[in-house]
């Protein structure tokens, strides 16, 4: 497998009728991208549009029609793509299916270049609403989310949050209804003093800083941070060390998991899992066997009891 050439991978995700076959339709007629590489289109769903190879800047494309989720799998995405000689291959995703699955049976030499999320605006919300997780599934690895169809009546702020509640990195764009396209520009400035002497952690910001902490560790290593969580003991650390942290929902009740940093004190700490207390120290980047590897260490300078909070389970909301 080593041996064989990179397949570069174009996936768009997105639900029904959210503009993907348009988008590729372009992406294909823009000689820009397509000098007429052998190129396999994987279409995963029917919707109303349907591709026009015709008009295509380049000639040598192949569709393949998936129907069924349990067709994605490493031996049919190898076959097909040693049937057609392909070079690349764009991927229009099905919004019910999950992206695990197809990340699951990706071929070792496929590569995943580039991934969009595509979403209608005038029912985005209601997507999020009831189908929340298959929502989360398409934004947490997108690089960029295009809402369409979008129009000034409706509040980029609340489409806004949802995206930077799954991704911070994902670049944003508002496509109107004349066809142009608005990049976003609200800017997401952290809800705590990253410069302050001691970086007090409220709690509705810990999944906010959890996700931010593991995504951009180096600005956090140096600083005194304060929060408020449970602790989580390990019997195979040492009786001066423990886990504090909370619980954390992306989505739904479904995927709440328990997220924690490593802690070590000076003294034995005389503390149970489960109970709450409000921690102040330095972070430090580490071995730890509570990461098989180097993580984020608090190095313990204040601990005290504190009340659980209002809402327990933290949310990016």
């Amino acid at each position: 497998m080593a041996n064989k050439k990179e397949i570069p991978v174009y996936l768009f995700t997105g639900f029904l009728e959210a503009g993907k076959t348009k988008l590729i339709q372009e992406t294909m007629e823009d000689s820009r991208f397509n000098a007429g590489e052998p190129t396999v289109i994987l279409l995963c769903e029917e919707g109303i549009e349907e591709l026009d190879i015709s008009s295509f800047s380049g000639k040598n494309v192949r569709l393949v029609t998936v129907e069924n989720e349990e067709d994605i799998t490493t031996a049919f995405l190898t076959k097909t793509a040693e049937l057609y000689h392909a070079e690349r291959v764009l991927i229009e995703y099905n919004g019910m299916w999950t992206l695990q699955k197809l990340y699951e049976a990706l071929p070792e030499n496929w590569l995943v270049y580039q991934e969009f999320m595509l979403a209608d605006a005038t029912t985005f919300l209601s997507y999020n609403a009831n189908m929340r997780q298959l929502t989360v599934d398409k934004l947490q690895s997108c690089e960029v989310v295009i809402f369409n169809r979008y129009n000034p009546s409706i509040d980029k702020m609340e489409l806004h949050k949802i995206v930077r509640g799954s991704s911070r990195n994902a670049m944003i764009g508002y496509e109107y209804e004349d066809g142009t396209l608005e990049q976003d520009t609200i800017e997401d400035p952290l809800p705590y003093d990253l410069e302050a002497e001691i970086v007090e952690i409220k709690d509705n910001d810990y999944a906010i800083f959890y996700r931010d902490l593991s995504e951009e560790m180096d600005k956090y290593i140096g600083k005194t941070i304060k929060f408020t969580g449970i602790v989580a003991r390990d019997k195979s650390l040492p009786d001066t060390q423990f886990v504090i942290g909370r619980h954390i929902m992306t989505c739904c009740e479904a995927d709440i998991t328990y997220r924690g940093l490593a802690v070590k004190a000076e003294e034995p700490a005389p503390l149970s899992t489960r109970d709450w207390i409000s921690v102040t120290g330095r972070l430090v980047l580490e071995y730890n066997k509570i990461y098989q590897g180097k993580g984020p260490v608090l190095y313990m300078e204040r601990c005290e009891p504190a009340k659980k909070p209002a809402q327990e389970v933290a949310t990016f909301y």
